[in-house]
């Protein structure tokens, strides 16, 4: 199934499952996909869906439609085309180019494990330092001998989390943070690692191709030292803008 992604300046706004044969597009409250914006006609575009193909169609807005930057009146869509509708873009997305362009996000952005990058992420990732402890008390020394476990009882759930990307050809794809350690960016341009722990997850700084420009959290550099991430966090990496949410 064929689907939309909604964003403005790079932010994703909304997702669309193509899943009825004709969607409109424009600023008033009957559209599929309304664009509450002054750019935008009351009914700017038109995509008919046909079997496994959509097509596009502009109807005589105002301000035009494009595609991948090309004025259009007709169009049929392919996966990945970038419609741009008054200042928002809306990506095409299929389900087959999906599974391809997940792969090639896999190889563009994370740095496959056993790697030269990846061994020194995992020393770096290894010095960040545990949470400190704070000084017990005798009451509290008695509580900490050892109990018994009744059966059942599990140890706590490693937090989960995951990665969403915000900006450029690979918008609105998804990276799951289940492993102990993930090395991402491009090696000699910018590398980070971001490494799960029982009480959250870690970004560290680990190779970039000029001294001192390192990955940013909120628009702040994160320096040498490792940085702890909050849900809904901001990061830029190797040119790549990714949202941090926790499951």
């Amino acid at each position: 199934m064929a689907r939309l992604i909604l964003s403005l300046d790079g932010q994703v706004l909304a997702e669309y499952n193509m899943n009825k044969e004709r969607y409109t597009i424009g600023r008033l409250p009957d559209n599929d996909i309304r664009i509450d914006n002054p750019a935008v006609s009351g009914h700017h575009s038109l995509i008919i869906n046909i079997l496994n193909d959509s097509f596009l169609e502009d109807l005589n807005s105002t301000n035009g439609t494009y595609v991948n930057g090309k004025l259009i009146k007709k169009h049929a869509l392919q996966h990945g085309d970038v419609v741009t509708i008054g200042h928002h873009q809306l990506r095409y997305i299929d389900t087959q180019g999906a599974e391809e362009e997940e792969d090639e996000f896999e190889k563009t952005m994370v740095i496959t494990p056993g790697s030269a990058v990846a061994a020194v992420a995992a020393k770096k990732a290894s010095s960040i330092a545990p949470a400190p402890k704070t000084p017990l008390t005798t009451g509290a020394m008695a509580a900490r001998r050892p109990q018994l476990v009744a059966p059942g009882d599990q140890p706590a759930a490693l937090p989960q989390a995951k990665l969403q990307v915000l900006s450029g050809a690979f918008a609105g794809r998804e990276l799951e943070l289940n492993k102990a350690l993930t090395t991402l960016g491009r090696p000699g341009v910018q590398v980070a690692a971001i490494t799960r722990r029982a009480d959250g997850f870690f970004i560290v700084h680990v190779d970039s191709g000029k001294p001192g420009d390192y990955p940013l959290v909120n628009g702040t550099p994160i320096g040498e030292q490792a940085r702890k991430l909050r849900d809904n966090d901001v990061i830029l990496l190797a040119g790549v803008k990714m949202g941090f949410f926790e499951s």
